[in-house]
């Protein structure tokens, strides 16, 4: 059976994808971008939740816009609504009663209205300054009743349109970064590797000359797992692990205490500067199928900080 309903529904969604008119959803884009006040959108129902879905996202995307509840807005709340704002209305039929009510409402403030149907034939259709249909072929409810195909292409259709408002408007990943300030998303594109970088005295630093016995303490007092090899200007000339020290006994079991850290040491190790993101960092420390738990940071040919993926994940940024 669930087999039957997931081949039905892409059916359904491939039919929306394969009739909707590209050329009319660049003209409401268009129309969008030319918008001097802010898009207001409502819908009753399930497409009062996806007009809600729909402000939400285009406000965190750098689009004014903001969801209008109907019966609100016939309550008083149509009092924000002014001339130079577009008004989108989200309906399955084109026949919600709420709405239709309150378009003379909005022809008197004055503000442009676009309809998002799924009935070419419907009122609101030919109520609006601009409709566009979205294609449906049937609910994948049994009784084709229950929105469930509606629903999804309304929430398709509702990213395509911010992702290209977005697009157009050359919205960057810092002003993503200035929306969203909490939470995961917040902190991969904000959160730098220098917010939670170890520094200074925090590092552990040695020589190249430094022998295994020499670096024992610092190695599990500092504990970061590792050792930082750095010249006399703090140039990075390789890293030291917990994994290393138990490689080199194993190796070296009757003489491992007396080994250089140049002898030992593993030369040009991955870093980052303390600019990027650390969600970077995460990205560097897993590439190429070389997983590594702690990295330099390198500012103007000198090591200036040390991060650890405990601390990564103690920042939120992963589990």
């Amino acid at each position: 059976m669930i087999g039957n309903l997931l081949k039905e529904q892409k059916e359904n969604i491939d039919y929306f994808f394969s009739h909707v008119s590209q050329e009319q959803i660049e003209i409401v884009v268009q129309k969008l971008l030319s918008c001097k006040g802010s898009l207001i959108i409502t819908g009753i129902g399930k497409s009062g939740i996806i007009a809600n879905k729909l402000a939400m996202t285009l406000l965190s995307t750098g689009t004014k816009a903001f969801y209008l509840p109907c019966t609100d807005a016939l309550h008083g709340d149509i009092g924000i609504v002014t001339k130079e704002d577009i008004c989108i209305l989200l309906s399955k039929s084109g026949e919600t009663k709420e709405l239709i009510r309150l378009v003379p409402y909005i022809r008197k403030k004055g503000a442009s209205l676009i309809s998002i149907v799924c009935n070419e034939k419907s009122q609101l259709v030919r109520l609006a300054d601009f409709y566009l249909v979205l294609p449906m072929k049937k609910e994948l409810c049994p009784f084709n009743l229950a929105p469930t195909t509606s629903s999804t292409i309304q929430m398709i259709f509702s990213d395509i349109l911010c992702v290209a408002l977005m697009k157009q408007k050359n919205f960057s990943l810092e002003e993503y970064a200035s929306n969203h300030p909490a939470g995961s998303i917040g902190k991969k594109i904000s959160l730098s590797v220098e917010d939670i970088m170890l520094k200074e005295d925090n590092i552990p630093f040695c020589s190249k000359e430094d022998r295994v016995i020499d670096i024992l303490h610092e190695l599990s007092h500092k504990k970061c797992g590792c050792m930082v090899i750095v010249d006399h200007h703090k140039k990075l000339l390789g890293i030291f692990t917990d994994g290393d020290l138990r490689r080199t006994i194993g190796a070296h079991s009757d003489k491992f205490l007396e080994k250089k850290m140049e002898e030992l040491m593993t030369q040009n190790p991955k870093c980052i500067t303390p600019d990027q993101l650390a969600w970077d960092a995460v990205k560097q420390m897993q590439e190429d199928g070389k997983l590594v738990s702690v990295m330099p940071v390198v500012k103007n040919n000198q090591v200036v900080g040390l991060i650890r993926m405990h601390d990564i994940v103690q920042a939120g940024l992963t589990e």
